[in-house]
């Protein structure tokens, strides 16, 4: 269920002012989660529907769009019911995903206006950043049901050197590219909430320039994320 909002956020959706709601659980355990206090399904005290409804109402027509984040939104077995009674109320819907459940994505994609999914390593590898065996057939899955629907999409990679180096940024971006993916950014890893103590004690957080001409070689978009702190 919901366990956090946002009222109002001008980042999480592209172009809309949007509130976010944040739902409980993820299957993934990924040490630089800056959500960390909403990975376990059971440990965050839910928000009542009828409540976050209430207040949506009084935000029409000052808000564009809401945004299903978390945690992991596709685990809750009522994200549709949830999209659907907001689209409703004439909202865009955003929704941020690590595709972990592709069918509950699929079900959901019709009534999607923009998805914000994390990409988190190579999808070969991706036990060694969810330490979920074959977490990346399911991320893969995702992503191609993302791209087949049409819906207006970003994919993301959070980074972090001593994870994931130049080499494996370059796979994934070549990897998306032949899937046809034309949207990728690269984010800088943030330590606020970080589950993995020892991402701390490193002081190298930042993705050098030699790979900045290189993705943008593989995504020529690109060139808007020459102001980002990563490169």
């Amino acid at each position: 269920m919901i366990a956090g909002l946002t009222p109002l956020s001008t980042t999480d959706f592209p172009g809309c002012l949007s509130a976010v709601l944040y739902s409980r659980g993820c299957p993934w355990r990924c040490g630089y989660c800056h959500n960390a206090h909403l990975l376990d399904a059971d440990s965050s005290p839910a928000l009542n529907w009828q409540d976050i409804l209430s207040f949506l109402e009084r935000r029409i027509g000052w808000l564009d769009a809401v945004v299903f984040s978390g945690g992991e939104p596709t685990l809750q077995r009522t994200l549709s019911s949830m999209v659907r009674e907001v689209r409703a109320m004439g909202f865009s819907i955003g929704l941020h995903t690590s595709g972990a459940y592709p069918e509950r994505l699929s079900e959901v994609l019709p009534d999607i206006d923009w998805v914000g999914m994390d990409i988190k390593a190579p999808f070969d590898d991706y036990a060694s950043i969810t330490h979920v065996p074959d977490s990346g057939k399911c991320a893969k899955t995702s992503a191609k049901l993302v791209l087949d629907s049409g819906v207006e999409y970003e994919f993301r990679t959070t980074v972090h050197p001593h994870r994931l180096d130049a080499e494996k940024i370059l796979r994934i971006a070549e990897t998306l590219s032949e899937m046809g993916a034309t949207h990728y950014r690269v984010q800088e890893f943030r330590p606020k909430g970080c589950l993995d103590k020892t991402l701390l004690d490193e002081s190298e957080t930042h993705v050098g320039q030699d790979i900045s001409a290189e993705l943008g070689r593989v995504f020529p978009m690109l060139l808007q994320q020459r102001a980002n702190p990563a490169f």
